[in-house]
């Protein structure tokens, strides 16, 4: 197997618009603020209460945010007159579970379900007022509301009432009455509904060619000629409406798509490595471009989801349809969810339109890849801008042209797990994209971009500045050297060699260090419970594998989860020894110590030392360890220290400096030294720098062959993480003090 480089003259999406400018300076988003949810909840509340973020509207000036969080069945109030600085404003209790909300001049507009069973269903449109959050009235809607829209001249609130499906019953395969359809709402010079107790309803049944007799209407947007178009996802099926009249002005199947080159196998990898045919587009979120045209995010349902956006005109033109743009951008930054690959991969989800400085922008939100893939409306095939990291599940969004603002509400929480709902904002006028950090060069054998994710170790090449080496961890099934080119910005992956060439099922490559006689050291961290050995791996350039060693066994019997983070080989004495960093106490540390292992490959030998890690401080608790172990030459290393916490809990996130010289590593089973540590550096900064929920885990850190200190951080693969890869040039590492 050989290194499989890109030599292609084209690069792909992400990078051509990062390297030549493809957007104007100025007309970029950026991250300014991430708030989470649980700072809304009532004093004396739990705050590792589960709440969410999901569909996400904001007052006419822009200055209130307002989403409902189903979970605690209650539509939420932000003040957001400062985007950079959020701050909670009010709860209110919808007696039911919040599907949606969508704001006018002096209302939000809520639907509310109130179903008792499937086949019972009811709801309500709770019109709470802005002035006191007190709510105005309860308008029976008269089935299980979804999606909620209020026209820009305030005359009209539509509902799609689903009336969903139980997936339990028949493998959730449709018809299942009873049928869904469109409610109306009148509204006064004030807002308050005319016709709170005589809803107009839009009979959507005999439309769709998929059970025609049960329209399950999902997602509802109102263009200026007060015209809804309504998306039935299950029965992949688009209906436009007359505010009006209640008319139906046209209706047309979805239609199905087949896309190339993308991830489709049930195992985890990012590789291209098939194609869905002829899939269902199944659209769920959907947004008027202008008087004529719509966007649809066509996540899918039960029997489809083409990973993919549309643009329609209301005759059912398709105007462009994105094929496997959204999944190899989850492919070339690293956000690609494999663990769903198979299913709907990245589940483009939601969409929203807003005008900036004159240009119409289209934002797709990817639920499962944590980002937002930004375009430019051109009227015929959209250009992409750039891709916005968020937190996970990306569910609704809202565009403030006004202030220059996007925001998207993020669903995902759970405190037990270490991530929290939030709430992003993004501001407009930025002259580059700050983000992705990292991106891949197309694979010359598919054509679609190199996969990647879960970086968790680097090397630095020891003769080109510009070139370093990472590792992928055990998240996915094919443990990977990649090689980067940090000497661009984004860095690039620009290869990759997989490991080859041994009987062992699965590695768990936690560090990388380049052998002086050719190949690599690579820590594999192993698992007790999962029957992973600890080991110690030498590999040639082209990845076979050329040896596995073990610890000692007597020791390996005291062993724990988390072990082998970081590899470094460095000499004494002239002669080639190779340092190992264990992350936390195995059964037979101190408490706060953690050993560095010591290999001689000329003997086959292992001693050991002692490394004092600090006390954890997080107010959240949890631990403290090792990630990485980096040699300076002779006997100094950097060690990368942290604790496992992210967001406002992250506390320990340094860099030290020890040096093994004068120490002699103990044999296994002796009394070992004590390397003493000094912090040279804070990385929090840098973390907390993006705006974001601050990363946990730094993972990856090395020293090029010029001195520049590179660092990366550990995304988990996208796998209940926020996705995002951050990379930094943290200077000379001369300047480490």
């Amino acid at each position: 197997m050989t290194l499989r480089t890109s030599f292609l003259a084209g690069v792909s999406l992400a990078v051509t618009v990062a390297a030549s400018g493809g957007a104007q300076a100025g007309s970029f988003f950026e991250r300014v603020s991430t708030f989470p949810v649980y700072k809304t909840l009532a004093e004396g509340v739990d705050m590792k209460t589960e709440t969410s973020a999901e569909i996400i509207s904001a007052s006419k000036d822009g200055n209130t945010l307002v989403f409902s969080d189903s979970p605690s069945g209650a539509i939420v109030f932000v003040d957001a007159t400062d985007p950079a600085a959020l701050a909670p404003k009010g709860r209110v209790d919808v007696s039911g579970e919040p599907t949606s909300v969508s704001v006018g001049q002096a209302f939000a507009y809520a639907g509310v379900n109130t179903s008792e069973t499937y086949v019972t269903p009811s709801g309500h449109l709770a019109v709470i007022a802005f002035a006191d959050m007190g709510i105005a009235a309860k308008c029976d809607v008269k089935g299980q509301p979804d999606s909620v829209a209020t026209s820009a001249d305030g005359k009209y609130v539509v509902i799609a009432i689903e009336n969903e499906r139980d997936e339990e019953l028949n493998d959730g395969v449709i018809p299942q009455m009873p049928a869904g359809h469109l409610a109306i709402f009148d509204l006064d010079a004030n807002g308050m509904p005319t016709n709170c107790d005589a809803v107009r309803i839009v009979d959507m049944t005999g439309l769709s060619e998929i059970a025609p007799t049960d329209p399950e209407p999902e997602f509802v947007s109102i263009n200026d000629k007060n015209q809804a178009v309504v998306t039935l996802q299950e029965n992949n099926h688009i209906v436009v409406v007359d505010l009006a009249s209640g008319e139906i002005v046209s209706h047309f199947p979805a239609g199905a798509v087949t896309v190339e080159n993308i991830p489709v196998k049930k195992t985890r990898v990012s590789d291209a490595n098939g194609s869905i045919e002829n899939v269902k587009r199944e659209p769920d979120a959907v947004a008027w471009l202008d008087a004529d045209r719509f966007v649809t995010a066509n996540e899918g349902d039960y029997e489809g989801g083409s990973r993919g956006f549309t643009i329609w005109n209301t005759k059912g033109e398709v105007l462009f349809d994105s094929g496997a743009q959204i999944e190899h951008l989850g492919m070339e930054t690293g956000h690609y969810p494999a663990k769903r690959a198979a299913k709907k991969g990245t589940e483009p989800e939601g969409v929203a339109i807003g005008t900036f400085d004159g240009q119409t922008y289209i934002f797709i939100n990817s639920e499962r890849g944590n980002f937002v893939a930004v375009y430019k409306d051109t009227g015929a095939e959209p250009e992409f801008v750039q891709i916005l990291p968020t937190h996970i599940a990306p569910e609704g969004s809202v565009t403030i042209p006004s202030r220059g603002l996007f925001v998207v509400a993020n669903e995902a929480d759970s405190a037990e797990d270490g991530f929290r709902a939030q709430v992003s904002v993004y501001k407009f006028g930025a002259e580059e994209a700050a983000y992705p950090m990292v991106v891949s060069d197309k694979d010359p054998e598919t054509g679609a971009p190199i996969g990647w994710g879960a970086l968790s170790g680097l090397a630095a090449d020891p003769s080109d500045p510009a070139k370093v080496y990472a590792v992928t961890d055990s998240f996915y099934d094919t443990a990977k050297i990649l090689t980067l080119d940090v000497s661009a910005k984004p860095a690039r992956i620009t290869g990759f060699v997989a490991l080859h060439g041994k009987d062992t099922p699965k590695y768990d490559l936690e560090g990388i260090s380049v052998a002086r006689d050719g190949g690599f050291w690579l820590a594999s961290e192993g698992n007790p419970d999962k029957d992973m050995k600890h080991l110690l791996i030498k590999a040639a350039v082209d990845g076979t594998v050329e040896d596995e060693i073990e610890l000692p066994a007597e020791l390996v019997a005291q062993s724990a989860r988390f072990s082998l983070e970081g590899v470094a080989e460095f000499e004494r004495d002239g002669q080639t020894l190779v340092a190992l960093a264990v992350q936390r106490e195995w059964k037979d540390d101190p408490k706060g110590m953690v050993k560095l292992a010591i290999y001689n490959p000329a003997d086959k030998s292992w001693g050991f030392v002692h490394y004092p890690l600090d006390k954890p401080a997080s107010p959240a608790g949890g631990w403290v360890g090792l990630s990485e172990i980096v040699s300076l030459g002779g006997e100094e290393f950097l060690i990368l220290e942290r604790d496992n916490q992210g967001g406002e809990f992250a506390t320990i996130k340094e860099i030290t400096k020890i040096s093994l010289k004068g120490i002699a590593p103990a044999a296994y089973g002796s009394e070992l030294p004590v390397v003493d540590k000094v912090k040279v550096k804070d990385i929090l900064p840098e973390l907390q720098a993006s705006h974001g929920w601050v990363l946990d885990k730094p993972e990856g850190l090395t020293v090029t062959a010029s001195g520049e200190v590179i660092l990366v951080t550990d995304n988990d693969g996208v796998d209940d993480a926020p996705g995002a890869t951050e990379l930094f040039h943290l200077g000379q590492v001369s300047d480490l003090k």
